[in-house]
This record gives structure tokens, sequence and C-alpha cells, in this order.
């Protein structure tokens, strides 16, 4: 089965924001932040440039509860991080998300982060885990050159592997079984980053 969802890039173009400084958000999505004790006022997530644009701030996820994918689909996004972040920080995409909003919270995530590696994880509650063994390198992870980073990064779940891509070239495969991989589709930041994102889709 296959869910087709919308590409968000285009809707968010035609949205209100809600609220004017801190804590911009676009109807329809909705943010987590990993740490009870931060304020979602610290973190920006508005439209901008035919996409979406996230500043942090805390660490956060972000969704729309419509885009979601089940079965087989195909999730990929567009990353440009417009200048170099404190330290090492993370961002890509999450999908198999479940009781985002709940103690139950559950979904895998693919990151990346500015010295062109890549990692992937899985989060349960309050818990995570490595699914492959840390942070990795490879040539399809463009890095971060003269203040800026931009890449294409997408994951294939298919029947039986979920494919991890970077600009179109296959980073890891990973068995389905285990893993989360039917339920709501989003966005994932770590602190201190300012991140343009275009060409969101699930389908």
């Amino acid at each position: 089965m296959r869910t087709s969802l919308v590409a968000v890039a285009l809707l968010l173009l035609t949205l209100p924001v809600l609220g004017q400084g801190g804590g911009v958000m676009m109807d329809g999505w909705q943010a987590r932040l990993d740490s009870g004790r931060a304020d979602v006022n610290d973190l920006h997530f508005r439209s901008m440039g035919g996409g979406f644009h996230v500043t942090t701030g805390p660490a956060a996820v972000f969704w729309n509860p419509s885009n979601s994918g089940s079965g087989t689909y195909t999730l990929s996004a567009s990353f440009t991080q417009t200048t170099a972040s404190s330290h090492l920080n993370s961002f890509g995409l999450f999908f198999g998300g479940q009781d985002l909003d709940g103690d139950g919270q559950r979904y895998t995530y693919f990151l990346i982060r500015e010295d062109g590696q890549f990692l992937i994880k899985k989060r349960m509650g309050g818990d995570t885990e490595n699914l492959t063994s840390g942070w990795a390198a490879h040539s399809a992870v463009n890095a971060l050159e003269n203040g800026r980073m931009n890449n294409t990064i997408s994951v294939e779940v298919g029947a039986s592997n979920v494919r991890f891509l970077s600009n179109g070239t296959e980073v890891v495969s990973l068995p389905k079984a285990g893993m989360d991989v039917d339920g709501i589709a989003g966005v994932r930041f770590s602190h201190q980053l300012d991140v343009h994102v275009g060409d969101f889709m699930v389908d």
C-alpha cells in the first residue's frame, strides 16, 4: 500500500504564519522539542523561498499529520545549511512517526551534519538507538564549504529493505524488519542551526 502525499514546499507558501517572532510555525505543522525545559519561542519555522526555513534554538522535530507513509514509499527533501554551526549539529528526515506528541513517541531518522557524515537512528520514547555503527563519512554527503552545505537526502522504503540516499547515491541499506516505517514523516533539527528545506515530499 502506498500513501501519496503533498509536496509541502508549495503548500507552505500559501499558509498563514502563527506568530511574528520566535516560535513561528506554519499552519497545520507541529513541533516537539527534545527537552521539556526548552522554549519553542527560541526557534523559528517559516515559509521562505519556495520551501521552509528552520532556525534553532533547541533541538526539535517538525511534522504535519497529513504527511505519512506506509508500505512502500519514498521520502525526500533538499537541505541547505546557510551558516556554520557552533559545533557538529545534525539535521535530516524522520519517518514512521507514531505518538509524536505523547510519551510513547517513536520514529526512525536519517541525519547528516556539516563534516559530511551521516547516521541512522530510531527513537523509542525517551530512548534512542543507532541503527548504523555511529557517524560515518560518505563521499555522497557534501560537507560544509565556504559556510554553506547542500544535500538532497532520500529514504526509499521497499518491500524488505530501506535505502538511504544522499544526492542520488545510496549511503546504506538496512532491513525493513523491526524498523518503524509506517507513520508520519517530517524533519528533524539539532541545536543552533540555520537551514533551508526545499522539495519536501512523501510519495
